[in-house]
């Protein structure tokens, strides 16, 4: 029996937003695993990003799409709320009540990271006896930047205003809800700390599915990128994604490494070049901090910082062009970076700098898809990356590889992160909620 899944996942494509790759992933394979989803999302001309229509192509022509308004930005600016949850909320509720008029859901799947919307879930269950999921795929509630006395992305009013709502909202999101999907086993301790009422059985860790079908039809689109030249006669090596005071450890044990030995072999960096890319959340934030930190190191002649996002299917593009991938870990060892499936999916030498909690570690390991320098510092510790030397002799490596790099990935061992598989374990759980 086919059942029916309403996902809420406000800025679905055609916006470039990691918020919504879960789902991307997951809908050719839904009606594999007898469930048909039905997505809801907000209208791209509403949501501020970086879009890349190429995206589109992405999802399967026969998934029925709705898309709802939400309050201009341009007028909620003028009351100081750019809050997409908030502008978005009234219009979300009407259109689902709408929709449930004429056509039948049997379960209900937040998939964001806007996550004052999954409250919405208590309304729906309550008004229309549907239950529903929730998909954590970053803290909600999160002390990690008091604990640490870090600059919160968006500044500290900001960060004070979500956390104040937080506290009252998500307990009440979480009260009612069937199952939490978590992609690190770090957030689902954390809420069960938090909340007593919240027990092991309520939770399923799944980390997002690879892009195997965004690497297939990538040579079709014929995309181009100005971060680089890759026939320039320079070896570029790429690190596509966020940056962060959470970075900030990662980044300068690299820098100091090269410093380092660029010291003892200057010949070895005259032709490399390492680009940043997609270092800030906001589209308003042009600041250059890695660029900062690798003048300090006197890295300022081979690193350049490219803040803002650019579409997804040109940073893969950047990837695939790229003579070798860097993996930035955070210091937070609940941190787990979906990037790490493109990184691998472009064939290229991979060298990742991990905290050793991070499952980022365990899919580089198991699949035997780059080279590892692991950490252990906490807020609370002085420890850091045994030697040195250990972070020298990987760049060492990454150095010596050629352009015709050939991947060693263990392809079999893969097949387990694939989006096929996580899509089964979804299904997976959905089944246990409506069965319950």
């Amino acid at each position: 029996m086919q059942r029916r899944v309403l996902i809420i996942s406000p800025n679905f494509p055609p916006m470039n937003a990691a918020d919504h790759q879960r789902i991307r992933m997951s809908l050719p394979y839904f009606n594999e695993f007898r469930w048909e989803p039905v997505v809801l999302c907000i209208n791209p001309n509403f949501v501020e990003g970086v879009v890349d229509p190429n995206l589109d192509l992405t999802v399967p022509l026969n998934i029925e799409i709705i898309k709802c308004n939400a309050i201009p930005q341009q007028i909620s600016r003028k009351f100081l709320i750019g809050n997409l949850a908030l502008r978005a909320m009234p219009y979300l509720m009407r259109a689902v009540s709408k929709y449930l008029e004429k056509n039948t859901i049997d379960l209900i799947y937040f998939s964001t990271t806007i996550f004052p919307v999954m409250v919405l879930g208590r309304y729906w269950l309550k008004r229309y006896n549907i239950p529903y999921v929730l998909d954590f795929q970053d803290p909600w509630l999160n002390d990690y930047y008091d604990r640490t006395n870090s600059p919160p992305p968006g500044g500290k009013v900001k960060y004070q205003i979500s956390q104040s709502l937080a506290k009252t909202l998500e307990p009440f999101a979480l009260k009612k809800a069937s199952h939490i999907i978590s992609v690190s086993p770090e957030y689902s301790k954390i809420l069960m700390q938090r909340y007593a009422w919240l027990d092991q059985e309520k939770f399923t860790i799944l980390p997002f599915g690879a892009p195997e079908k965004d690497f297939e039809i990538l040579p079709r689109l014929n995309i181009n990128h100005k971060i680089f030249d890759p026939n320039d006669g320079y070896k570029h090596w790429v690190y596509v994604g966020r940056g962060g005071d959470d970075m900030a450890f990662s980044i300068k044990s690299l820098f100091m490494a090269i410093q380092a030995h660029r010291h003892q072999v200057p010949e070895a960096w005259q032709n490399i070049k390492i680009h940043f890319v997609g270092t800030k959340y906001s589209i308003f934030d042009n600041k250059k901090e890695i660029e900062s930190i690798a003048k300090f190191y006197e890295l300022d002649d081979l690193v350049t910082e490219y803040p803002q996002r650019i579409p997804y299917f040109e940073a893969l593009k950047v990837l695939t062009d790229s003579h070798g991938i860097l993996i930035i870990g955070s210091d937070d060892q609940g941190y787990s970076a979906s990037k790490i499936y493109p990184c691998i999916l472009a064939h290229k030498p991979i060298l990742a700098i991990l905290h050793e909690q991070s499952l980022v570690v365990n899919v580089l390991q198991n699949c035997k898809a780059g080279q590892i320098v692991k950490f252990n510092r906490t807020e609370s510790s002085t420890e850091s990356i045994n030697e040195l030397d250990l972070v020298i002799a990987k760049i060492e490596w990454l150095l010596s590889q050629s352009q015709n790099y050939t991947s060693h990935t263990d392809w079999q061992a893969f097949q387990s992160y694939t989006a096929r598989e996580m899509t089964r374990q979804q299904c997976a759980i959905f089944n246990r909620c409506i069965s319950s």
